[in-house]
């Protein structure tokens, strides 16, 4: 039993949390797993970890020593998806030179994930009701039926219930698959979460890279808590991989969380190659009244460093004191391209 209690802390503690949502999300997800015969809709929106809630129904359960199966069905052709999932007989088709098993029966005594399941056909999603209902399918070009013993999960971040209103989802399947309903909070309604999360990704990155960041500054707290993440622990993740290995070296700062917005208006914001640069005189700058913005700051301030350097990127990355590579990033981020470095320099008084 506590060998049992050992491996469940585990399995949990990849669902990273301590709001009462995803608590609440964890002992719905133990029930589940107690029946390997429950069909379950996990819903959520894009980067929520619709994957992840499903391995840890998976490997919650008593059949977590046996295969996880996992298939994007809206990535896939229909054509494909159904010799994917069901499998062909030899001579089924042209290059069909050897009997293919589907999915369904490689995770036979474990878990199929459908992810994507809205994105289906209306085609076949009656050639899949058979399969959900019963367990039992046919190979492309079988005579005998198929017989599995198949945990399914499947998710979608499309709204299926209104699909069904409209008829573009059979009623049929999406009742069949939704047998049990597990919806995941998207990151902007799980409070300090977005934190506990932001703090687990700078530490799993320093791993990855041998960073040795500390954590959030206070100002990056803020950042971090106000912004409403349409993109979910995947946005997040990616945002903090980036503040790591590119901007940070001891904490991430405020101005190291790079949202989408600014992304978008950094690339929109107008060029002029003949602009004289801002006048600095060692760290004071005077602002003017209308304001600066202050990527056009760090735009100039670039561009004169590679003019000073002649054009070379490693020799401007030391007068910035920064590394090349951070430096390569806040090119490719800014939109300095080489033709644009040697045509401005020669306007630059550096």
């Amino acid at each position: 039993m506590d060998s049992l209690r050992t491996n469940i802390s585990k399995f949990e503690s990849e669902i990273i949390g301590d709001s009462p949502q995803i608590q609440q999300l964890i002992d719905t997800a133990r029930k589940i797993a107690r029946s390997s015969s429950i069909t379950t809709l996990v819903i959520g929106e894009s980067g929520t970890g619709k994957e992840l809630v499903a391995r840890l129904i998976h490997n919650l359960s008593h059949t977590a020593n046996q295969p996880f199966v996992d298939i994007n069905c809206g990535a896939i052709p229909e054509t494909l998806l159904e010799s994917e999932l069901f499998g062909y007989e030899k001579g089924a088709f042209t290059g069909a030179n050897v009997r293919k098993q589907g999915l369904f029966e490689l995770a036979n005594g474990g878990t199929i994930f459908l992810d994507e399941i809205g994105n289906i056909t209306a085609n076949f999603q009656i050639k899949l009701l058979k399969a959900v209902e019963t367990k039992r399918f046919r190979r492309i070009s079988g005579l005998e039926e198929v017989r599995v013993s198949t945990r399914i999960i499947a998710a979608t971040n499309a709204d299926l219930a209104q699909a069904v209103r409209t008829g573009k989802f059979r009623e049929d399947l999406y009742y069949r698959l939704n047998v049990c309903e597990i919806r995941i909070p998207p990151l902007r309604e799980r409070g300090d979460d977005v934190i506990v999360l932001a703090q687990h990704f700078i530490e799993h990155f320093n791993r990855e890279y041998d960073r040795q960041v500390r954590g959030l500054a206070p100002s990056a707290i803020d950042r971090v808590r106000r912004y409403h993440w349409p993109g979910n622990i995947r946005q997040l993740k990616n945002t903090i991989e980036r503040a790591v290995l590119v901007e940070s070296d001891e904490w991430v700062e405020g101005d190291h969380i790079l949202l989408d917005t600014e992304r978008d208006r950094t690339k929109a914001s107008p060029r002029s190659e003949t602009a004289a640069p801002l006048v600095i005189s060692g760290f004071q700058i005077e602002i003017p009244e209308e304001g600066i913005a202050l990527e056009e700051l760090e735009r100039s301030i670039i561009l004169s460093a590679l003019a000073k350097a002649d054009g070379n990127i490693s020799k401007a990355a030391r007068l910035l004191k920064i590394n090349r590579g951070k430096l390569r990033y806040r090119l490719e981020r800014l939109g300095i391209d080489m033709p644009e470095i040697h045509t401005i320099k020669s306007t630059l008084s550096v």
